[in-house]
């Protein structure tokens, strides 16, 4: 059986000058950014570049020093290939923008199944960088956040189910929300929709 270096060693080991653990990181990890590339963008091209943007991006900020280490690489990395098919939507103007004046908007009159469809992609974009984003909170925290928003418990039902007391649950909450604002403030994550 072979022994799997993990990714925060590989990571170091590709600051420090070794070429050939970063080539280790991209075979390991290259099904799943490109499966999830795809699955955002349906084109196989445009997959391959920005599997090849993300990394480029990696590669920059390994070298230039920027990146810390959380044993989070995989999610990092996911976060930079979202924030690129974003920026491919945007600069191909294929991502819903609202302009136009105050008494007037185009979208009210409108309708298009197309744009419906890419605004349906964009949410699933975010709730896929929002799901990573909530695996990065501390346990408790996650607990509370994933049963009051996703299982639509109430405070009171958090409470009986994780032993605590409702303003422990609040807390939780409070933390998990600021938390995660911190988390998409430090990635400059985008989450619009």
């Amino acid at each position: 059986m072979e022994l799997q270096i993990e990714d925060s060693i590989l990571v170091r080991n590709y600051i420090d000058g070794d070429e050939k653990a970063l080539e280790v990181l991209i075979n390991r990890h290259n099904q799943r950014i490109s499966s999830f590339i795809y699955s955002k963008v349906l084109d196989r091209d445009i997959t391959e570049d920005i599997f090849q943007d993300t990394f480029i991006k990696v590669i920059k900020t390994l070298k230039r020093g920027s990146y810390s280490e959380e044993g989070k690489f995989l999610p990092w990395v996911m976060r930079i290939a979202h924030n690129l098919i974003i920026d491919h939507f945007r600069k191909n103007k294929r991502m819903p923008k609202f302009e136009g004046s105050d008494d007037f908007n185009i979208f009210s009159v409108i309708k298009d199944d197309k744009l419906n469809a890419e605004k349906q992609l964009i949410k699933n974009q975010i709730d896929s960088d929002l799901t990573l984003l909530i695996d990065e909170l501390p346990d408790d925290q996650r607990e509370v956040l994933m049963m009051r928003i996703y299982k639509d418990m109430s405070f009171k039902e958090i409470s009986e189910n994780t032993g605590v007391s409702i303003n422990t649950a609040l807390g939780r909450m409070r933390y998990a929300l600021i938390n995660l604002r911190k988390i998409v403030d430090k990635h400059n994550i985008v989450l619009t929709n």
